[in-house]
């Protein structure tokens, strides 16, 4: 699952250009946790990344394409939803995934960059949304199950109840600072599904209730 209307660079080629692209994007990343956006460099991610700077700026040509297309290989690269049979069990399932996620040093880093990115470079932001976007979409099934199962009352929104997993996780990192473990994820799940079964998702004409 990628992106439609992608960047130079991000179509997934074979061969020595695959090798070519996995080198540089996770120069990129590395170069993301490591010093943030404002530092990244096209000369910097080539020597990074071992490969002439005339590929990368040929390919790439501005660090803004550079972190879009990192935000495609990551969507591209999750892993995909896990389904348990329960509300409350998928939904720890992504939290999990997501806790796990932030709390890695070097992902959690990498995140905090790019987030920063986002609310000053539309091009990252437009990536940012379509990563998250794609992850959203690949989850809600499980919501859509439970609706199926009457865990949830029909018309739930099943986007609404993914994003409100990890809307707590991701205020832990960007904002309190406080510690992002499994507990913290247990208590995320638990409480977007007791909020879905009580109806706080419902979509009307006009939005949620």
């Amino acid at each position: 699952m990628g992106f439609e209307g992608a960047d130079p660079g991000t179509i997934r080629p074979g061969g020595r250009t695959a090798r070519v692209r996995s080198a540089v994007l996770r120069a990129v990343g590395d170069a993301l946790a490591e010093h943030g956006f404002a530092h990244l460099d096209l000369t910097d991610i080539a020597r990074r990344a071992e490969v002439g700077k005339t590929t990368v700026y040929r390919r790439w040509g501005t660090v803004t394409s550079l972190v879009a297309d990192l935000l495609v290989d990551m969507a591209e690269q999750s892993l995909p939803r896990t389904e348990t049979g329960s509300l409350l069990g998928d939904l720890k399932a992504n939290a999990r995934l997501v806790q796990r996620t932030l709390a890695d040093p070097r992902q959690g880093a990498l995140f905090k960059a790019v987030v920063a990115a986002a609310t000053c470079e539309a091009k990252t932001a437009e990536a940012l949304h379509r990563f998250y976007d794609i992850r959203v979409k690949e989850w809600a099934p499980c919501v859509q199950q439970a609706i199926e199962r009457g865990e949830v009352p029909e018309g739930t929104d099943t986007h609404e109840v993914i994003r409100a997993v990890s809307a707590p996780l991701y205020y832990r990192l960007l904002t309190t600072g406080d510690r992002l473990d499994e507990a913290a994820a247990d208590r995320a799940a638990e409480a977007a599904a007791a909020a879905a079964r009580a109806g706080a998702y419902l979509r009307t004409e006009r939005g949620l209730v």
